[in-house]
């Protein structure tokens, strides 16, 4: 009974979390009615933005706020003439303003939590130890970016001039952190300081020490409750415990030689923990172009109680790889590494409960992690995905302007026919293309492919190509039509809505991969462009995409199981421009330079051809 209770709560904190979300995608009826409650912080955003309450400036703000992006904000200050020191510094009082407010809300579901007697006592405490932590760490995040991001990184790029330059250097003068066996690693838990004597490399516990230490004393403290308590629903108590005290001890570590593998040990210890509460942690690296530190990232993941897997993308995938594998020639190893990590991976279908830090610069539509290989062949992954959140995201936006002048009132039709009247069909699309994704990830990796390929500091710019190109190919191996128009229009869709990424560095790879799907979308046919874009979805069209996405896939393959510069593949399609990737294709980046200079001028427009009533 005891358990049957808590899984009760686990639904009722699940819509706690559903009407918050809600609430908050609300307050884009902002726009036209800001004398509601919030509209005192949509008036001081614009103030401090420095930017007239128009209805595109308000648009800006409110994604900035609701959505967790910077974009349109960015683009509305340079339209304003704000320099780029300028912009910098408003973006960082924004940072500021998003979290407190995101903040909030957690505090006032703790407070519901707290007031209904929810879950248990173990983890009412542990969920609010968790927050105690988050806003430590949110307030260690910008400086983390103002160290890396806009200072050291753009020191770096003055005096080396490219990213491979900058590479080598790192290289040549041990600046990356290292494995246990002395080999590179492919990601850092250090930062880069410049003395008299040139650049060295220190740990966060040393760079950030106080911030560091702060963070440190939170886990402790929530480690000692937790001990005195008892997880009598999943027995994960000791689990816990070990992750905290483990992250505790790599937050600390101040060799640089120990980083690598105390962070190892993190994520050996949250593997264990199965529960439907996940803690997240420093797992990834975007921001951080060339020494690849992680980022601080610190979240709760809820999975949903009423969720069920039937593990189709899982095994479409298994079966892809085990027919690809063949025609690419791989090593056995690498077959059995890639089937064993997809065996192993664990889904959870979740909400984001409780984030912070780097999460308020944009929460993960899916994640798998962790990343490091070693562990992974240990303990397999877990795949992360919140397909109710991005559904109710899309679902709350505004129709914009610029999406009825590039797709016309047809393609639009069929996405929100999609969206608002086909939640089912919907819901299948994502987990093709985004639990795909994810999956995606796990193929052709070995423990030192990404630091190999890495050579020139691009290799996330094709990871993220091949991840949703390894989804889509186990679709087509077991190809259902009825799928298939959705399936190209959510490619369309989602290659032109990245174009508006070009100059935001920190997701710079998923641009780059939305460059390569331009290549396959423009050379099978399905799309053109002189005047306007020209979409054309037949059959033709469509066997032809799926001809060049598995030509392209074998030879990517190919590329990953030799292990060369990911560099080579991308120049095949990408070429870096003045600071920014453009096509190599000279249509295509007509049309790329087209649709970025209709973003900056109608992007921030709303749509009054069509309304939501019409739809809802």
């Amino acid at each position: 009974m005891q358990k049957e209770r808590f899984l009760q709560d686990l639904k009722r904190v699940y819509e706690l979390i559903k009407e918050r979300t809600a609430h908050i995608n609300s307050l884009y009826s902002l726009i036209d009615n800001d004398k509601q409650k919030e509209g005192k912080l949509l008036k001081s955003a614009l103030k401090i933005c420095d930017l007239k309450p128009t209805k595109q400036n308000k648009i800006a703000i409110l994604s900035r706020f609701i959505n967790l992006r910077e974009d349109m904000v960015v683009t509305a200050l340079e339209l304003g003439g704000k320099s780029r020191d300028e912009i910098k510094k408003v973006l960082f009082a924004l940072y500021d303003e998003t979290a407190k407010f995101h903040i909030k809300y957690h505090a006032e579901l703790l407070e519901k939590i707290e007031k209904e007697q929810l879950l248990s006592p173990f983890y009412r405490t542990l969920i609010g130890g968790v927050h105690e932590i988050g806003i430590a760490l949110t307030n260690w995040q910008p400086k983390w970016t103002k160290h890396i991001i806009d200072t050291i990184n753009p020191m770096l790029l003055s005096e080396f001039k490219n990213d491979k330059n900058i590479i080598k250097f790192l290289e040549d003068n041990a600046l990356f952190d290292v494995n246990s066996d002395g080999t590179l690693a492919d990601r850092s838990y250090s930062v880069l300081i410049k003395d008299d004597n040139g650049y060295k490399s220190v740990p966060y516990a040393i760079a950030f020490c106080q911030d560091a230490e702060k963070t440190a004393k939170l886990i402790t403290k929530l480690a000692a409750k937790l001990q005195t308590q008892n997880d009598d629903i999943y027995d994960a108590k000791e689990a816990y415990i070990l992750y905290l005290l483990t992250l505790k001890n790599a937050l600390l570590t101040k060799e640089n030689s120990k980083l690598i593998t105390a962070w190892q040990d993190v994520d050996r210890a949250w593997m264990s923990i199965k529960t439907p509460i996940q803690i997240g942690h420093m797992l990834e690296y975007y921001e951080d172009h060339y020494k690849k530190a992680v980022a601080l990232e610190w979240d709760i993941r809820l999975c949903n109680p009423d969720s069920l897997n039937d593990g189709k993308t899982q095994q479409r995938i298994l079966k892809m790889y085990e027919e690809l594998f063949l025609k690419a020639g791989g090593k056995q190893h690498m077959y059995e590494k890639s089937i064993k990590n997809v065996k192993k991976s664990m889904l959870f279908i979740s909400r984001p409960m409780l984030y912070y830090a780097a999460q308020f610069n944009g929460l993960f539509s899916a994640q798998v992690v962790p990343n490091d290989e070693f562990v992974s062949q240990e303990c397999g992954k877990k795949i992360f995905a919140y397909p109710d959140n991005v559904l109710e995201s899309i679902r709350a936006k505004p129709f914009m302007k610029i999406s009825n002048e590039v797709f016309g009132i047809k393609f639009l039709k069929n996405e929100r026919e999609l969206i608002f009247k086909k939640p089912d069909i919907w819901h299948q699309i994502y987990e093709i293309t985004t639990i795909g994704h994810e999956f995606g990830h796990i193929l052709w990796m070995d423990e030192d492919t990404e630091s190999t390929m890495n050579k020139s500091g691009v290799f996330k710019n094709i990871e993220e190509f091949k991840a949703t190109t390894g989804g889509l190919i186990a679709f087509f191996s077991d190809l259902d039509n009825i799928l298939l128009p959705y399936i190209v229009n959510d490619i369309i869709k989602r290659s032109i809505g990245l174009i508006t990424c070009m100059k935001t560095a920190e997701i710079e790879p998923y641009y780059c991969e939305a460059l390569i799907h331009l290549s396959a979308l423009f050379e099978s046919g399905v799309l053109s462009f002189g005047e306007k874009l020209e979409i054309y979805t037949n059959t033709q069209t469509q066997s032809n995409l799926i001809d060049w996405y598995s030509n392209t896939y074998l030879d990517l393959a190919r590329h990953y199981l030799a292990k060369k510069d990911a560099k080579e593949f991308l120049d095949k399609f990408a070429f870096k421009d003045d600071d920014v990737y453009m096509p190599v294709d000279k249509s295509i980046k007509r049309f790329v330079m087209y649709y970025w200079e209709l973003y900056q001028t109608i992007g921030r427009d709303i749509d009054t051809t069509d309304s939501k009533e019409n739809w809802i």
